[in-house]
């Protein structure tokens, strides 16, 4: 029987909202991959990003531009040379991934020769607002390990202070998701020095990262719309201490495995992260985090409502997928 690929866009209600410094959403909207191949199912999923240009429906698009070679029998490998890096790869190279687990039986870990997966800790994320509406999301997670704090505009110090006087138990990264700039720089890594902070990520807009260079980190920080993908590592050298791996940036989790190595090698810290998805997004992002110094996989966690199967999320601790699942 021949392959056959399909697609699927979908919406998942997210809990309350959901606001970084370029604004708001109430929902996910997910792209769902399956590539049925005989009596195997193998499933992706990705989170087509405005951000980076895309859309559902550009995404669809990009997606259904390579149906035929999908159902012709491409791998993953192929599938590089076919599509460039971005949402609409990481849900096919993932159904590939999940494809190849299903039919011979093997799980991906054991095709990637790594022991079997262990349970992470992974950040939650508090979204931006007033420093005492931050402080309330703060307080109502304090017992959470880590914890990650969406900032980026006037008024950051006392968003800051309020989180870490909330929650002074929890380690705290910051996401500026771009909205510093190089006049405030200085002092919001003093600040987030101060008062404790591990990580601080994407202060400034990619494309402005030299001025990086020419100031002072007393904390480490972290490129996250800077980099997609392994090509950019060189010239993120000297000015990040560390990089946030997405599979919808890197276009999935064979090019996200390489990015993460070649990373280690040049002696970036690595912390892995996601868009606002479901476990299906997720659960190819659990097996590369494996090791890293910094998870962030809370995506399920927002949501009001999951796909089924989920992901077992226990607190913060979130456990490697189970085949039904994913891999």
């Amino acid at each position: 029987m021949a392959r056959v690929l399909l697609v699927e866009a979908e919406r998942f209600h997210i809990a309350g909202a959901f606001t970084i410094s370029r604004g708001s959403k109430t929902e996910a909207e997910v792209i769902c991959c399956t590539i049925v191949d005989g009596s195997n199912r193998g499933r992706g999923e990705c989170v087509p990003y405005r951000r980076y240009g895309e859309t559902i429906e550009g995404v669809v698009a990009a997606i259904e531009s390579v149906r035929r070679e999908i159902e012709a029998g491409a791998n993953r490998q192929t599938l590089l040379d076919l599509v460039p890096p971005g949402a609409a790869r990481n849900a096919l190279d993932c159904a590939l991934w999940d494809l190849e687990a299903k039919a011979d039986g093997q799980p991906v870990a054991a095709r990637l020769g790594l022991p079997a997966p262990q349970p992470l800790t992974t950040a939650y994320t508090v979204s931006l607002d007033t420093p005492e509406k931050m402080a309330a999301q703060a307080r109502a997670n304090a017992q959470r390990p880590l914890l990650k704090v969406k900032i980026g505009g006037d008024g950051d110090l006392d968003r800051i202070a309020a989180v870490v006087a909330a929650a002074p138990k929890s380690r705290i990264i910051l996401d500026a998701n771009e909205g510093w700039t190089q006049a405030n720089l200085a002092e919001n890594l003093h600040a987030a020095a101060r008062l404790g902070i591990a990580l601080v990520e994407q202060p400034l807009p990619a494309g402005k990262d030299a001025a990086l260079r020419h100031v002072r980190r007393p904390v480490p920080v972290c490129a996250d719309e800077s980099l997609h993908t392994a090509d950019d590592l060189e010239n993120l050298a000297g000015l990040y201490d560390a990089v946030n791996i997405k599979l919808d940036k890197t276009g999935g989790l064979t090019a996200a495995l390489v990015l993460r190595d070649r990373a280690k090698e040049l002696g970036f810290s690595i912390m892995v992260g996601c868009m606002v998805g479901t476990s299906l997004g997720m659960a190819p992002a659990v097996l590369l985090a494996q090791g890293a110094d910094f998870v962030d996989l809370d995506g399920p966690l927002l949501l009001a409502e999951d796909r089924e199967p989920a992901l077992t999320y226990s607190g913060s601790l979130v456990s490697p997928p189970r085949p039904e699942l994913w891999g």
